[in-house]
C-alpha cells in the first residue's frame, strides 16, 4: 500500500524516491516483519495458552523425552503468517500479480494448517491424510492456474536446467501437474521437519535469503541476460516478499528457539513449506529447490525410505523418521541436531546460489 502512497511523492522530492527501489522496501519489509512477530508473539502465546489449556501438543509420533514439552502451545505459524502478509501487502508492489500468487499460497496453506491444528486438539489424530492431501491438491491447482493461463510474452510454461546456459524444456500442459508437486510437495517437507525446537524455521531464513536473491536476479533483464537465466517480467517484486518471510521467520525463532515458548504448528510449517514452494515454481528455480530446501527433502525422504523399507522387508532403516528423531534416539542433544542441521542447510542454499554463475 505505501508504494501507491509514496511512490507517486517521488517527483515532488527526491526522498521518495527510494520507495521506487526493490532492495529498500525488501530490507523495510524484513525490518517490519521482524518487529511484528516481536510484538504479536507474546500476546499470541498467552492467548493460545489460555485457550489450549495445557492440552497435549506433543505428536505421538515422537521420542519420549518429548513428553517433558508437553503444555507448550502450538499453532504459533499465526505469528509468522501475520508478520508475512501484514508487511507484504504494506511494502510490495500490490499490481504485481506475482506477488497475489504467493500470498494466496501462503493464506491458503495456512487456513489448511489451522484446521489440521484444531482437529489435532479435539483428536490428537487431525486430518486423514486423503483430506488433508485433497485440499493441498485444490489449492495447489488453484495457485498454478492464476500462473500458467498468462500470454506466452509473460510467461512460459518450462523447466530451466542448472549448469546449463539456455537449456529450457518446454513442458505445456503438464507443467501444471509439475509445479503442483513441487508446491504440495515444499509444503509438506517443511510439515515433516517441524519436530524440534527451531528446527524447521532455521532452513526457511536460509531458503527466503537464497530465494531473495534469485527472484531480484530473475526479475532483472540485465542481471538474467548476464547470467543467462530465464527472465520473468515481475518476479522481481517477490524479492519483497522474501525480506517479509525472512523477517517473519526471525521473529518467531526468538521464541521457537530451545525450550520453545511456542510450536510452529501445521499453520505455519504447511504455509512456509507452500510459500517456498511456490517461490520456487514463480522463479523457475524448480529445479534449484531440492538444493535449497536440501534440509526438507532429505527429511521427507526419511521417512518414505522407512515407510517403504517397513513394509517391504519389515525392518525399519532409522531408528525413527524423520531423520532427526534418529539422532535424537542415537543420543545427540536437541540443540546440536538443529545448529548441525542449520548449518547443512545454509551450505545447501549457497550451493544452489553458485549454480546462477556456472552455467
Amino acid at each position: 500500500m505505501l508504494y501507491y502512497f509514496l511512490v507517486p511523492l517521488a517527483k515532488d522530492h527526491i526522498v521518495f524516491n527510494v520507495f521506487r527501489y526493490l532492495t529498500f522496501r525488501s530490507f523495510m519489509a524484513l525490518i517490519s516483519a521482524f518487529i511484528i512477530s516481536l510484538v504479536v508473539g507474546p500476546w499470541l502465546i498467552r492467548r493460545l495458552r489460555e485457550l489450549q489449556h495445557g492440552g497435549e501438543t506433543i505428536r505421538e509420533d515422537t521420542p519420549e523425552r518429548h513428553r517433558a514439552k508437553k503444555g507448550t502451545p502450538t499453532m504459533g505459524g499465526i505469528v509468522i503468517l501475520t508478520a508475512i502478509l501484514a508487511t507484504t501487502l504494506l511494502w510490495a508492489n500490490l499490481g504485481n500479480r506475482y506477488v497475489w500468487v504467493v500470498i494466496l499460497a501462503t493464506a491458503g496453506f495456512g487456513l489448511i494448517g489451522v484446521w489440521d491444528d484444531m482437529t489435532k486438539l479435539r483428536t490428537r489424530k487431525g486430518l486423514a491424510t486423503r483430506v488433508k492431501f485433497s485440499a493441498q491438491l485444490v489449492l495447489s491447482l488453484g495457485i498454478v492456474q492464476l500462473v500458467f493461463w498468462q500470454a506466452p510474452s509473460a510467461w512460459l510454461p518450462v523447466l530451466s536446467i542448472p549448469f546449463f546456459k539456455g537449456w529450457l524444456i518446454e513442458l505445456g500442459w503438464l507443467w501444471i501437474p509439475f509445479a503442483m508437486l513441487v508446491i504440495v510437495g515444499a509444503s509438506n517437507a517443511v510439515n515433516l521437519t517441524d519436530g524440534l525446537d527451531g528446527l524447521a524455521i532455521g532452513p526457511v531464513i536460509m531458503a527466503g535469503a537464497a530465494f531473495g536473491v534469485i527472484a531480484y536476479l530473475t526479475g532483472n533483464f540485465r542481471a538474467a541476460d548476464y547470467l543467462k537465466i530465464l527472465n520473468v517480467r515481475g518476479a522481481g517484486e517477490l524479492t519483497v516478499f522474501c525480506g517479509a518471510l525472512i523477517g517473519a521467520a526471525i521473529g518467531f525463532l526468538w521464541f521457537n528457539c530451545h525450550p520453545a515458548e511456542i510450536f510452529m504448528g501445521d499453520v505455519g510449517s504447511l504455509a512456509l513449506g507452500g510459500a517456498i514452494g511456490t517461490l520456487a515454481v514463480l522463479t523457475k528455480a524448480e529445479l534449484l529447490l531440492p538444493l535449497i530446501g536440501g534440509l526438507y527433502v532429505v527429511e521427507a525422504l526419511s521417512v518414505i525410505i522407512q515407510v517403504a523399507s517397513f513394509k517391504l522387508t519389515g525392518r525399519r532403516v532409522f531408528r525413527m523418521a524423520p531423520l532427526h528423531h534418529h539422532y535424537e534416539l542415537s543420543g545427540w542433544p536437541e540443540p546440536k541436531i538443529v545448529v548441525r542441521f542449520w548449518i547443512v542447510s545454509f551450505a545447501l542454499a549457497l550451493l544452489a546460489l553458485t549454480t546462477l554463475k556456472l552455467r
